[in-house]
């Protein structure tokens, strides 16, 4: 991807900046050559002066990092786009922990990696079955708005969907790729922007995908934002707090599918129904509630009483192991940490996120500059907080929600294929919730066959443990065969 062909009047303009290097890495016994590209292109906007056309205008330049397998042909291979989400998350994660050709060694619980950590090849890596973009939306990563332009106009629901989209349209275009199986691969936002992105590059640039991979899935944030009026996050978080309660020993004796089995089905029928009687719950049904909850989530009976039948997620996590004077983790909940005040409400740090953040920042930071051999003196924004505040005016009076573009994006394209990967013990992402939107789609019962589930005893980025790695890695791989056959 190059300037090469702008107009005279667009050369002192910002340009792209692209460099390429050549690599192999060896896949079951098999060499695989190829070429990664790794820096910022330019995205620009058409701009009407009077009625008059008035040229292109620069808004943004996004970083991006693609593999491509050198002579395959590409009319019968992938491409996969990948990002995660925040809002405000950098590609990183998706990058070194799951699909790229490197991956970074983080340990996961009870051996975190110790500084100044380790890049080895990844021969899971979905490079084997797909090329890869990997997209880091404005303000994160290396991607900045250009001099004189706002970045907020990027920063929020349609400003994000329209400018990651621009990226997959100027890819595919300038690599002709139009041909080619396409794939998009979202993390926790990163499926809220993927499930809009299908939607709008088929509406927009009639650019049908083959398949959607989406990881810890945020689609209706009714289902996942606590609030007063909203009882249904407590309802379906809680299979995922007695998943927690089972890892951290509170049901000695019990199969993790036995735990869930239960926990769902109170989850789903008397649950809902004791929290929509409110006051009118006599004190024996509501004593029955506050046991099973507690016997459940490993929370005493007076803490699930004293909070009004409802577990809030952060207070939980703050909550469980409080009498071993530790913290469970947000992101991964078997990660646990220590706290300076064991009285808070709201833990003062997520441990999951503490335990990978320096693993995959300083191996970000080498790998791009050394080994992709891109300079550039910003700092590299892994997650940042520059993107808030984050516009949501398209859905002012009501939760955000993408179960209407899922869903007309699957009527639209029936051939479109669905993978849905969830993790027992991801405490920001449930999976009964994810279970529930999906069940909510607006699509014909054929259709739903068109999705399927993948479910790993593991957290937000289930990669982190090596076990889901492999299989989620495997996992994938044959979905994207799958949805790429003619």
């Amino acid at each position: 991807m190059t300037d090469k062909d702008a107009p005279e009047d667009e050369k002192d303009l910002p340009s792209d900046d692209f460099v390429t290097t050549r690599h192999s890495i060896t896949v079951k016994q098999r060499t695989l050559d190829y070429t990664a590209t790794t820096g910022r292109v330019v995205l620009r906007q058409e701009v009407l002066t009077d009625g008059k056309f008035d040229g292109h205008v620069p808004k943004a330049e996004v970083f991006l990092t693609s593999y491509t397998l050198d002579g395959a042909d590409p009319a019968e291979r992938p491409v996969t786009f990948a990002f995660n989400g925040g809002p405000g998350s950098s590609s990183v994660w998706l990058h070194l922990g799951l699909f790229g050709p490197r991956r970074v060694v983080s340990g996961d619980v009870g051996a975190i990696a110790k500084p100044p950590y380790e890049l080895v090849d990844n021969p899971e890596t979905l490079l084997a079955h797909s090329d890869l973009v990997f997209i880091d939306p404005v303000s994160t990563g290396f991607s900045r708005a250009v001099k004189g332009e706002k970045p907020g106009d990027h920063h929020g629901f349609t400003g994000d969907v329209e400018s990651v989209g621009e990226v997959i349209r100027l890819w595919t275009t300038r690599n002709g790729r139009w041909l080619s199986p396409k794939f998009l691969a979202g993390e926790s936002y990163g499926t809220t922007r993927a499930s809009a992105l299908a939607d709008h590059l088929q509406n927009r640039y009639g650019l049908y995908l083959n398949g959607l991979v989406l990881i810890s899935t945020a689609l209706d944030f009714g289902t996942l934002d606590f609030g007063t009026g909203n009882d249904l996050p407590y309802t379906l978080f809680l299979p995922t707090y007695a998943a927690i309660a089972h890892y951290h020993g509170f049901h000695e004796g019990r199969t993790l599918a036995d735990v869930l089995a239960e926990a769902e089905e109170f989850a789903a029928r008397d649950y809902p129904w004791a929290l929509a009687r409110g006051s009118r719950l006599s004190a024996a049904e509501r004593a029955d509630v506050v046991a099973r909850i507690a016997r459940l989530t490993g929370v005493s009976e007076e803490y699930a009483d004293s909070v009004d039948l409802r577990l809030e997620h952060v207070r939980y996590y703050t909550e469980l192991l409080r009498p071993r004077r530790l913290a469970v983790g947000r992101l991964d909940s078997r990660f646990t940490g220590p706290e300076a005040d064991y009285g808070r409400e709201h833990f003062s740090q997520d441990p999951s996120y503490a335990a990978i953040l320096g693993p995959y920042s300083a191996t970000l930071n080498h790998y791009l500059k050394v080994e992709l051999e891109y300079a550039n003196d910003l700092p590299y924004e892994i997650l940042t907080g520059n993107v808030r505040p984050w516009s949501y005016q398209e859905f002012e009076n009501a939760h955000v929600t993408v179960v209407d573009k899922l869903s007309a994006a699957l009527r639209a394209n029936p051939h479109l294929k669905v993978h849905v990967a969830s993790g027992y013990l991801d405490g920001a992402t449930p999976y009964f919730a994810t279970e529930h939107v999906l069940a909510h789609l607006a699509i014909p019962a054929e259709l739903h066959d068109n999705i399927e589930h993948a479910y790993y005893e593991a957290g937000h980025m289930m990669y982190v443990h090596e076990p889901s790695r492999v299989q989620q890695s495997k996992d994938i791989a044959a979905f994207v065969h799958k949805a790429s056959n003619r």
